[in-house]
């Protein structure tokens, strides 16, 4: 039995695109029970539910299983979830930084184990990994409270499972630029099963603007990113803007009132949005997984991706001393994109 974790839309679109591509490229594998550990955040459990309704479309079971929470629910999820996984020959994978899912790949040995992308996190799993360090995330400070101490034994368990071996093979099915650890299957996500399902998409005239969370994650200054967004919009004729599902509802009327943009908050990831349109001929990012991902998804198309670096002066004080490279890092690499300098969105800001 093929058993997949995910704990946000992405992560679920990307094992529909893994099963598609399993299956040969013209249907979706049948046998796949997708395991959904929701977050509490309304948008991003909103979404989940649209994507779960598509993959139940594609003949794939869903189960949507509640792991947050009061005090109890953890637990009970895990012992309603240890036998399945204890019975799964073949193990996906949304998010390996996840400390839920770490503990429950400690209770078994899959003879197959698959990470699908979860973004750009996928970039720094990877360099973890092949560096032999702690599965942290990136904009993460610390480490070292007692929870972590706690959960570290646990953490090594689940790093030591994506080490492949004669018993146990292991495969990333990444879209993101990278090189895996020897021995790991590298297999390519062209987002073939979204380009089959969706589009082309009808074009508009302007521009569209994707959001990001770094503001929420403490990594960007509001104030700064605020700015940004409304220089950007300005210079590029944006008349909309595609909420990230983290960021907050008060920063977003914020923007809509400095940047008068149309804000909207899209019901599925922002790949199948795009695909099946309308969408601006360019669409304009911060660094993040869609500068990766778009050009992916609306291949065949006019539509022209640029993404804006991050100046080192958005960053606050809380960003992780690993922000600024990771962030110019997932820029740098990203392929089919135009990129734009953040200084010249300073200077169109400071001459409004």
């Amino acid at each position: 039995m093929n058993l997949a974790f995910v704990e946000s839309p992405v992560q679920l679109l990307n094992v529909l695109e893994w099963a598609y591509t399993e299956g040969g490229g013209g249907r979706v594998v049948r046998d796949v029970t997708v395991v959904v550990l929701p977050p509490v955040d309304p948008m991003s459990r909103g979404q989940l539910r649209r994507m779960a309704e598509l993959a139940r479309d594609e003949g794939i079971t869903v189960r949507w299983q509640e792991a947050r929470g009061d005090s109890g629910t953890p637990l009970k999820s895990l012992r309603a979830l240890t036998r399945l996984v204890r019975n799964a020959d073949h193990i996906v994978i949304g998010d390996p930084f996840s400390r839920y899912v770490q503990l429950l790949l400690s209770l078994v040995r899959p003879r197959r184990l698959t990470v699908v992308d979860d973004g750009t996190a996928t970039m720094e799993f990877v360099a973890l990994l092949t560096r032999g360090e702690r599965l942290v995330r990136w904009h993460r400070r610390g480490g070292s409270g007692p929870r972590d101490l706690a959960l570290a034994p646990v953490s090594a368990t689940a790093r030591r499972r994506f080490t492949p071996s004669a018993a146990r093979e292991v495969e990333l099915f990444t879209a993101m630029p990278v090189i895996p650890p020897p021995g790991i299957t590298l297999i390519p996500n062209t987002f073939s099963w979204t380009r089959s399902r969706f589009g082309p998409p009808l074009l508009t005239k302007g521009a569209d603007l994707v959001g990001t969370s770094l503001v929420e994650t403490g990594v960007v200054d509001r104030g700064q990113y605020l700015e940004a967004v409304a220089a950007l919009a300005r210079t590029h004729g944006a008349t909309r803007y595609f909420a990230h599902r983290r960021e907050s509802t008060e920063k977003l009327h914020a923007l809509e009132a400095v940047t008068g943009l149309e804000i909207v908050r899209p019901d599925l990831p922002l790949e199948l949005i795009a695909r099946r349109g309308p969408i601006g001929r360019t669409v304009l990012s911060f660094p993040s997984t869609v500068v990766h991902t778009l050009p992916l998804a609306l291949v065949g198309t006019d539509v022209k991706v640029a993404v804006c670096d991050i100046a080192p002066e958005w960053l606050r004080e809380t960003a992780s001393p690993r922000a600024q490279g990771f962030l110019a890092g997932v820029t740098e690499t990203a392929r089919d994109v135009q990129r734009l300098a953040p200084w010249r969105v300073t200077a169109v800001a400071t001459e409004a």
